[in-house]
């Protein structure tokens, strides 16, 4: 189902599944460079957390703003699962660049959130917006998903901020796209998710 998510920039997004209790979030990875809703990886987190009776609110980000804006459309995106749509649990996945809006995000947050999962995750969006010290102040769940040999983005210190207070860290035998390796990633992202949100 096409949803377009209320708030001041233009958030369209498509809702799968629909008859779940709880709800998730998706941040595609960079707008610039092709990132969409439609992105393989969050579509396989998608329909894993659909067999688990989650519901997944995948979104495309307004227009582009160095990050600052695409954090906006995910918060946005959160009360528009609890406002609109009715879920009372919500968590946040994302990829790459959405891996680090994702964590910024949820940093944010508050009680409205249950949990987050970054895969791949870039340490920083700009000066400004840190990843990795948004991952080491978060109170809920949290997970990263790494790629050993992703040289791609800068992810170890999120990693670090994650493990040094005692959250999940996953790590494939992957590069940074994870090629051939969707499913391996939703066997990774969907049953935590699963478990801190139902």
């Amino acid at each position: 189902m096409d949803v377009v998510v209320g708030g001041v920039r233009d958030v369209r997004a498509t809702l799968d599944g629909g008859a779940g209790a709880a709800c998730v979030v998706a941040c595609p990875p960079h707008p610039q460079h092709g990132g969409s809703r439609s992105d393989g990886r969050l579509r396989a987190v998608s329909d894993a957390l659909v067999e688990r009776e989650l519901d997944c609110l995948r979104i495309d980000y307004g227009p582009w703003t160095d990050g600052a804006g695409e954090v906006r459309d995910a918060r946005a995106s959160i009360r528009h699962c609890r406002e609109v749509l009715g879920y009372d649990r919500v968590g946040l996945f994302g990829y790459s660049f959405g891996g680090a809006v994702a964590l910024l995000a949820a940093a944010e947050g508050g009680a409205e959130l249950a949990a987050v999962s970054a895969l791949a995750p870039a340490h920083r969006l700009a000066a400004d917006l840190d990843a990795a010290t948004a991952a080491g102040s978060l109170a809920v769940p949290t997970q990263v998903v790494a790629g050993a040999r992703d040289t791609t983005v800068e992810w170890e210190p999120v990693v670090d901020a994650v493990r040094e207070r005692g959250g999940d860290v996953v790590e494939l035998p992957a590069d940074h796209f994870f090629v051939g390796q969707a499913e391996s990633v939703a066997d990774a992202v969907a049953p935590f998710l699963a478990a801190a949100l139902c």
